[in-house]
């Protein structure tokens, strides 16, 4: 996309459609140009140049100032939309593009070309659709990844008429690329400028020359490039986001937009992945699905599992909450879905009633719900953790998580807890006949209770390695189990030995129920 930076803010009014356009950035307190429109290049405008200039030779040139981040998260954006053609989408990296205001994604569409009719339509099918979005764009499709970015970008330069796409054939990279100058390697400005000022002005120029010449004149630039579009070097590309091994995809001959369609077309999404993942012994813990619009633009919608789950109907009543509230103006054209969390899940054995014999269609279920209308961080669990000390006996972690379908870790105290437990303990004013005998009578928000039974104490001792971290050693406890006069249950401590001449310190930490 060779003018991204001007079609991206002209398709938000920033400029009239038919008068030049280019963005400017401040050099060394000066203002350049730094993309340009089709109609500023052609009046002779370049990137770098300074905008004084610029405004003499075109009068009429309307300006925006550059902006870097818009652009990046803009390419983003689209790098998901082309997900509909592949899972395998990047956006092209800023410093493999020369000019000012381009920009450029990767596709690996290997296997997927046939889902289209072929390279050329599933080319021309990309090129249009970003054209009809105000994207002006040249597509080329190749063996390796540097062939391909050089058809993108190099193919029609000497042309009078080229198509927006070029597909290079199956084993021609060498011959397509003797012919392109030496900068269509992904060379560096100066590289490429040295090649040619040594009269190395084309690719095929290079093949023949001794690679150690060129490795101590260049460095290993040059070589790793031609390596690299010739396939004798392997280049893979990394998907951004990463690639869902288990995905699914559905294509509408025209755009959809009744909730009842988007509902019908995302059940049969779900049976095909949860085929696909019965046939892996798998079970998704999370699912995304995205759904493109004609515009360019892309929505996303995430749901999360308490267990591994391929129960399709299951998994449509929870996207059915986050869809409950969508409007697509312009409609949808693809859907896909992936499953980018997985786990282990053999066959489950089924009740004598049909239904299943675990949490799926209880607990679990509610827990799915709850966790994606409310969000996963609202909805936790407590975790056990390796501590006597009481408040740090257990851990609250999200239900979604991952390894939260009962993973053994640590075990529960044995010894009785309650059954509600103060974030921080509550002073009390108790009386006991000996230091060391449980109290007979505690005082707890001005309500003094009278203790009928009594158990303990149940000495805890400080974690000794702990106490640098907490600014010193803290005091052993003894808990005791009280009940007043009233049947109500508390749990209180006693906050280190007895001292003679200082008054014990008791503390209310939980109620029984």
């Amino acid at each position: 996309m060779p003018r991204f930076a001007t079609d991206r803010l002209r398709r938000r009014g920033c400029a009239p459609p038919a008068e030049p356009f280019a963005t400017v950035r401040e050099v060394r307190g000066r203002m350049v140009l730094a993309g340009l429109d089709a109609a500023a290049g052609a009046a002779g405008l370049v990137p770098g140049q300074p905008l004084a200039d610029a405004r003499a030779a075109l009068p009429g040139l309307r300006t925006a100032p550059d902006d870097p981040p818009g652009d990046a998260a803009a390419l983003a954006r689209l790098a998901l939309w082309c997900g509909r053609y592949s899972p395998w989408t990047a956006a092209e990296a800023p410093a493999a593009e020369p000019d000012g205001g381009a920009a450029g994604i990767r596709l690996d569409v290997g296997g997927c070309a046939h889902l289209f009719g072929g390279e050329a339509r599933l080319a021309a099918d990309l090129v249009g659709r970003l054209g009809h979005a105000g994207y002006a764009a040249r597509a080329g499709i190749a063996d390796t990844l540097g062939a391909a970015w050089a058809a993108a970008r190099f193919s029609g330069r000497f042309a009078d008429r080229a198509p927006g796409w070029t597909v290079v054939p199956e084993g021609g990279a060498r011959a397509f690329l003797a012919g392109l100058p030496a900068a269509a390697l992904r060379l560096a400005p100066e590289t490429a400028a040295g090649l040619e000022a040594l009269g190395l002005r084309s690719v095929g120029a290079l093949f023949d020359l001794p690679r150690a010449g060129l490795a101590r004149r260049f460095g290993g630039e040059v070589l790793a490039r031609l390596d690299a579009a010739l396939g004798a070097a392997p280049e893979p590309l990394s998907p951004t986001p990463p690639a869902d091994p288990h995905f699914a995809r559905l294509e509408f001959a025209e755009p959809i937009g009744r909730a009842e369609d988007a509902a019908a077309a995302l059940r049969r999404l779900l049976d095909d992945l949860a085929a696909g993942l019965a046939r892996r012994r798998l079970g998704a813990r999370r699912l995304v699905l995205t759904l493109y619009e004609p515009g360019g633009g892309a929505r996303r919608f995430v749901v999360g599992a308490v267990r591994p789950s391929r129960d399709a109907g299951h998994l449509a009543g929870l996207f059915a909450e986050k869809l409950s509230g969508f409007r697509a103006d312009f409609g949808i054209e693809a859907m896909t879905l992936a499953a980018p969390e997985t786990e282990r899940l053999d066959a489950v054995q089924r009740a004598f009633d049909g239904g299943p014999d675990d949490d799926c269609g209880g607990l679990g279920a509610l827990v799915d719900r709850l966790a994606n209308r409310l969000g996963a961080a609202r909805v936790v669990r407590l975790e056990a953790r390796e501590s006597h000390v009481p408040e740090r006996a257990m851990r609250a972690r999200p239900a979604l998580r991952a390894g939260a379908a009962g993973k053994a870790g640590a075990a529960w105290p044995s010894a009785a807890r309650p059954t509600i437990l103060f974030l921080r303990p509550e002073p009390v004013e108790a009386v006991a006949p000996v230091p060391d005998d449980p109290p007979v009578m505690f005082r707890w928000r001005r309500v003094r209770r009278r203790v009928r039974r009594a158990e303990g104490p149940e000495r805890i001792a400080p974690e000794w390695w702990r106490a640098a971290a907490d600014g010193g050693a803290a005091p052993p406890r003894d808990y005791y189990r009280v009940e007043d006069g009233e049947g109500r249950r508390y749990w209180l401590y006693r906050e280190g030995p007895y001292r003679p001449g200082a008054a014990p310190r008791w503390f209310l930490h939980g109620l029984f129920g």
